[in-house]
């Protein structure tokens, strides 16, 4: 299961998960399969839709940052979900899906996974993937997310000067991290189910469980940052995450809660508080 083919994807999905599945789609080249997914019908509520693609020519991340990979060197996966329920805030629910494949990738071996707020797997210092989560809508009762996941999974075969690129710096792969990596089909399966469970966890429990799971893989916990916020710069030391989901941030003029913007780490330059 190395290629990538939507009858070897679905028919292993476990019978738990699959009644949910209204569709799953590979493609062998695609625009974004988050762009995509939006541009479909979304699912009922508590089911959901799957797109996943070998090569993305505009992928997408946070804040129109472009995710980039070389074709078939990672898994490239959108999800749309119809909540069952409405729901006043979804700020947190980047971060909950965070933990839930922080613990996925602990569960088959990989270890030591760091969560950078709000969207980023960070493995030893360097970016291992990155999530991008778009609401479809904003009036239904039942609001329909597309959770979009980028993760590279064996870069070894990327040509020179193809690597991935990021605005946080180095990157990494799961190949580099596990002696017993699954292949990439094996890996989409566990992904979706965990992915789906994830949302639908959250769908009737919302954010607490994974709230009091954050601290366990908080990579910036501790650390100098500068956020660039959309309406200001703040310079501090990370204190954890509030139960909302904000960055709790020790700032010269006190704790501070931010609720979105972009970080970059004491030293990285390119950010001056104002």
């Amino acid at each position: 299961m190395n290629n990538l083919d939507a009858d070897r994807i679905r028919e292993p999905i476990g019978t738990r998960v699959r009644p949910h599945l209204e569709s799953l789609e590979v493609f062998a080249e695609i625009d974004s399969t988050n762009s995509y997914l939006i541009s479909q019908a979304p699912p009922p509520a508590g089911r959901f839709r799957v797109a996943l693609a070998e090569y993305q020519t505009a992928g997408r991340g946070r804040m129109g940052r472009r995710w980039e990979s070389p074709p078939s060197s990672g898994i490239c996966l959108s999800m749309s979900y119809t909540f069952r329920r409405p729901y006043e805030h979804l700020s947190c629910l980047t971060l909950a899906i965070g933990v839930g494949l922080a613990e996925l990738l602990e569960d088959i071996g990989v270890r030591g996974v760091g969560l950078k707020w709000p969207n980023d797997l960070i493995m030893r210092n360097a970016k291992l993937g990155g999530i991008l989560t778009e609401l479809r809508s904003v009036s239904s009762a039942n609001p329909t997310v597309i959770v979009g996941l980028g993760l590279n999974v064996d870069l070894s075969g990327a040509p020179p000067g193809n690597a991935p690129t990021s605005a946080f710096g180095p990157v990494i792969d799961l190949a580099s991290c596990s002696d017993s990596l699954p292949p990439r089909g094996v890996l989409s399966v566990k992904l979706i189910e965990r992915l789906f469970d994830t949302l639908a966890e959250f769908d009737e429990g919302g954010f607490a469980r994974f709230h009091a799971a954050w601290p366990a893989y908080d990579w910036l916990r501790g650390q100098r940052v500068c956020v660039e916020a959309p309406e200001r710069v703040e310079t501090g030391v990370c204190q954890g995450i509030d139960t909302d989901g904000a960055l709790m941030l020790l700032t010269a003029g006190g704790r501070k809660r931010i609720t979105s913007g972009s970080i970059q780490l004491n030293g990285q330059g390119g950010c001056k508080a104002s």
